[in-house]
């Protein structure tokens, strides 16, 4: 496989692990709950998986952000709320991100699946030049994409795994 083969592979891998935790069935009770107490429930890490990636992604490529286009701001109920990204979120601002009904949780997993399926698209029009382009001093646009889709990965993976905590079944 060549490095742009991998890297496509790679960007569809985290639809598949949405596609899993949407077949959950989640509920908003579940969605907006703390485990542990921790500030960052599902809601907060969907929000944030899919800021991150719309985001940094229009960085990379131009355009419009998902969320704009969307609508997500009014669909989500999250309003200007989740305009930012969340690196830097306080507990309480962590916590304020809550949806209230299951139209609005539909709504936020349609935000990352469309987050997901633009960086695919990015990633599959990227060529190996442009991959090798320098963003700055020392990031490609090739690393900044893997370092995008593995910060996607790993909240993904964070939710499957409060998915499974006992508390929350």
């Amino acid at each position: 496989m060549t490095f742009h083969e991998l890297l496509i592979d790679l960007s569809e891998r985290p639809l598949y692990v949405l596609d899993q935790i949407a077949n959950k069935h989640l509920s908003v009770e579940r969605a907006n709950a703390h485990l542990g107490g921790h500030p960052n429930s599902i809601v907060w890490l969907l929000w944030h998986t899919g800021r991150e990636l719309d985001m940094q992604l229009i960085e990379l490529s131009g355009g419009q952000q998902v969320w704009t286009r969307g609508e997500f701001a009014q669909r989500t109920g999250l309003g200007s709320t989740g305009d930012p990204m969340g690196y830097g979120h306080s507990e309480a601002e962590a916590r304020a991100m809550r949806v209230e009904t299951q139209d609005q949780l539909e709504a936020l997993l349609d935000y990352v699946r469309q987050s997901l399926t633009a960086t695919r698209a990015y990633t599959a029009q990227l060529s190996a030049v442009e991959a090798k382009k320098l963003i700055d001093a020392n990031v490609t646009f090739g690393v900044r994409l893997i370092s995008i889709i593995d910060d996607a990965i790993q909240h993904l993976a964070q939710i499957q795994y409060v998915l499974g905590a006992p508390e929350l079944r």
